[in-house]
């Protein structure tokens, strides 16, 4: 569970990178009939796409960084809950050995069933912390659902004024490979992001 936030993070990344690439480049046909710049401009003008650095803008994005805490907090405390059983049966084995090196034990099925008893806790405490990586797995793609959402429902707002055709994602080089920076929008896509967001108390 200790490597959970790294994929967390990852799959985070991916999903909202997915996010962007889908949601700019099936825009209705109504959509993409405007121009972002002017009739007659020159070939070799501003054309009407930009992308955004999906890296930097989820470390600025306060409700990513809200969601991240959430993730982290609740992988915490099921770490917290895991570790204290573990160490509570580690106990006990090291109790048992200790028990079987010195004959204890006043019968062999004693001995057997204490065994059995450890057995089954190691399993059921196996069991309990595939179910909490199970119950992270489920709120983490909630989180993400709700990430995407609110960056599905900002970008079009922030795309009304700026008309682009395109936003692509440059995220670890993935989709585009160089790029001027004139066609970086991350700054302003965190701004707008982080502006339109209002954390709960």
């Amino acid at each position: 569970m200790k490597n959970i936030n790294y994929v967390i993070n990852g799959v985070l990344a991916i999903a909202v990178c997915i996010l962007f690439v889908m949601q700019f480049s099936n825009r209705k046909e109504g959509q993409s009939a405007g121009r972002a710049f002017p009739v007659g401009e020159e070939i070799s003008g501003r054309l009407p796409i930009a992308y955004v650095n999906l890296d930097s803008l989820l470390m600025n994005y306060n409700y990513y960084k809200d969601l991240n805490e959430v993730l982290m907090r609740k992988e915490e405390n099921y770490r917290a809950r895991i570790g204290e059983k573990a160490n509570k049966l580690r106990n006990e084995v090291a109790d048992f050995q200790r028990k079987i090196d010195n004959n204890a034990f006043l019968t062999r099925e004693r001995a057997e069933q204490e065994q059995q008893r450890l057995m089954k806790q190691q399993e059921e405490l196996q069991n309990e912390e595939a179910k909490y990586t199970q119950e992270l797995m489920n709120e983490q793609q909630k989180l993400i659902e709700q990430l995407r959402d609110s960056m599905v429902a900002q970008l079009n707002i922030y795309n009304q004024d700026k008309g682009f055709q395109v936003i692509f994602s440059n995220n670890m080089g993935d989709n585009i490979i160089i790029a001027d920076d004139v066609y970086d929008i991350t700054q302003e896509v965190v701004e707008h992001l982080n502006k339109n967001y209002s954390p709960s108390k």
